[in-house]
């Protein structure tokens, strides 16, 4: 099999990377490494100084190339860094979103008097949501936190137990939630079932870390996690240039 492109036939490829560096040590290989890969649009990083004492430097990574993914990946860790963490993914589109027949079906219970007119708002509005969805350009902010997440599958709270129409209520209230947090967090939800160890990732962005403190409180409560979800660790931090976050971990650059 030749080298080359190798491109989903939906959505980008995202990595996360979580590491630890060797103080003192030379980082400019790895600034070198994102400041490349960044150059071709539409990839995108998002570097940041990890806050607590478990890791120095965070990295995310997205781009419609899984090849080009792997390769600014292993040009990172080839720096004098250890690897902490790590979570592979791809972004992906809900698959409890409204559909057209149901919004037509909840206009037609209104009354809706402009019912095509409406609706063609509509379709444009979601096709919107879906394309930031599957390829997303990520805002510049300045904090992150990121955590990978499950659905449980324990005797009395199966999520896959129960019928698709349940879960999407379960789901729609989640959303709703969420959706009272537009203009403070950015959520960005990716796939990894079948590619990591956790079905899906979850990275929140803001200008205030007590907003991403609020939601996660607060959709805790919502059913479909109380009950039904698996969180596995989490990572914030200060978002920064590439060449910021890379000598505040301790490493030195010359550029």
């Amino acid at each position: 099999m030749n080298d080359g492109e190798l491109r989903p036939s939906e959505g980008w490829g995202v990595i996360h990377l979580v590491l630890r560096t060797e103080r003192g040590g030379d980082g400019q290989g790895i600034l070198d490494a994102i400041t490349g890969f960044i150059a071709t649009d539409p990839n995108q990083a998002i570097t940041f100084s990890v806050l607590g004492s478990r890791a120095d430097l965070g990295v995310m990574l997205l781009s419609p190339d899984l090849d080009a993914l792997d390769r600014v990946v292993k040009a990172i860790t080839a720096g004098p860094v250890e690897c902490i963490d790590s979570f592979v993914s791809l972004t992906e589109h809900s698959e409890y979103t409204t559909t057209e027949d149901e919004e037509r079906a909840r206009l037609e219970a209104a009354g809706e008097a402009n019912l095509e007119a409406t609706l063609d708002i509509w379709r444009e509005r979601m096709a919107h949501y879906k394309d930031a969805r599957l390829h997303p350009r990520l805002p510049a902010k300045r904090f992150i936190c990121f955590y990978p997440m499950s659905k449980t599958r324990i005797p009395g709270a199966n999520w896959f137990d129960l019928a698709f129409d349940e879960r999407k209520a379960l789901m729609r209230g989640h959303a709703t939630t969420g959706r009272t947090y537009a203009g403070r967090v950015l959520q960005l939800i990716t796939g990894a079932t079948g590619l990591d160890d956790w079905e899906w990732g979850v990275t929140l962005l803001a200008d205030d870390p007590v907003a991403v403190k609020e939601i996660v409180y607060e959709m805790r409560f919502d059913a479909a996690s109380a009950k039904y979800a698996l969180f596995g660790s989490f990572w914030v931090g200060l978002v920064m240039d590439p060449g910021g976050a890379v000598t505040r971990s301790g490493l030195r650059v010359s550029s």
